[in-house]
């Protein structure tokens, strides 16, 4: 017997959360029919989930960017700005 959702913010939290494991699995491989369907019904609703969307294929981008050795574009660190944290990992290095 299935366990019914009982509240309506625990049914938009197992929707949400099943929106984002279908949106991180659709940049891995092809969705079925049923899922895409669920997704953009989803997404049509929902602004939380369609940010979350974009900012993971984004860190996604970014992410096989940097392994494959490409230099993402638009996106350059300021040389003050690296100094200051390059300062402050080798600070937190020391104390542990």
């Amino acid at each position: 017997m299935k366990n019914e959702l009982k509240t309506d913010l625990e049914k938009i939290a197992y929707n949400c959360r099943k929106a984002t494991f279908l949106i991180e699995k659709k940049q891995e491989e092809e969705l079925t029919a049923r899922e895409k369907m669920e997704l953009k019904l989803h997404l049509a609703g929902c602004y939380i989930c369609r940010v979350y969307e974009q900012q993971s294929m984004l860190i996604n981008d970014l992410v096989k960017n940097l392994f494959n050795g490409d230099k993402p574009t638009g996106i350059k660190l300021d040389d003050d700005y690296k100094a200051q944290l390059q300062k402050k990992i080798t600070e937190k290095i020391k104390k542990n």
